[in-house]
């Protein structure tokens, strides 16, 4: 057996870390986002930042399989494509300033962002026309800088889907199919900045079964017809996102 297999077996926490994970790919399989806001604030009590955010997103190779499929079908793919476009070209800035900043008071600027900007919505404020080709560019750019800092690819994504008005079932799979791709295309770049360890990569491996396993019960418990059920779950996210963004939980 490898030896940073072994490693990764004998983390300290690795049973709390694979609940996270297992818990993790349930909201993502129900919601179609919500992974990282559920796996980071408990995983970096046992790991690094950066060192969890690579195993994370290593992890999310699964979803290629147990949801990905059944999404494909339903989303907006060239709206998808422009926010992964945009969002593959900025991740690199945000992997650097994760290597060279101290994160606590980004956390914090994401977090307050994230909870003005959910007040906004659930206030009933909503984009007056359909978004356009310019502004999905600005938002997958933002998304990619922020979530390659933090590992939190999703809050900007879903409040942008959220706040365009689109039906419950279509901005699911336009948010599932944006995180799942954008998570593997930065691995790559991960591994160019030195983030990617051959131990994160071990531990990734490890998450796997319990990520797909979640991810396929929360794919099941997923009702198309529920959309309000389903907005409020997603508002309760984005909430949860805010609070666990803020460093006081490390």
């Amino acid at each position: 057996m490898p030896e940073a297999l072994n490693a990764a077996l004998a983390l300290e926490g690795l049973v709390w870390i694979l609940g996270a994970t297992t818990l993790a790919g349930v909201v993502y399989g129900f919601a179609g986002f919500g992974s990282a806001l559920i796996y980071m604030p408990l995983a970096t009590i046992w790991l690094e930042p950066a060192f969890a955010i690579a195993a994370f997103s290593l992890s999310a190779l699964v979803s290629l399989f147990t949801v990905v499929p059944r999404a494909w079908h339903v989303a907006e793919k060239p709206a998808v494509f422009t926010l992964i476009g945009a969002a593959f070209v900025s991740a690199p800035l945000g992997i650097y300033l994760l290597r060279v900043l101290d994160v606590d008071w980004v956390r914090i600027a994401v977090a307050v962002t994230v909870l003005v900007t959910l007040a906004a919505l659930m206030a009933g404020w909503r984009y007056a026309t359909r978004p356009g080709f310019a502004t999905r560019l600005g938002v997958g750019a933002a998304t990619g800088v922020l979530g390659g800092l933090t590992g939190l690819m999703g809050p900007i994504v879903i409040l942008f889907n959220l706040g365009a008005g689109a039906r419950a079932e279509v901005m699911r799979a336009n948010t599932l199919i944006f995180l799942t791709l954008i998570s593997i295309l930065v691995l790559p770049q991960m591994a160019a900045q030195g983030i990617l360890s051959v131990d994160a990569l071990w531990l990734g491996v490890v998450m796997m079964p319990v990520y797909a396993l979640g991810t396929r019960i929360g794919q099941m418990l997923f009702n198309p017809r529920r959309e309000a059920l389903y907005r409020q779950v997603a508002y309760g996210i984005i909430a949860l996102a805010g609070v666990m963004g803020l460093p006081v939980w490390q």
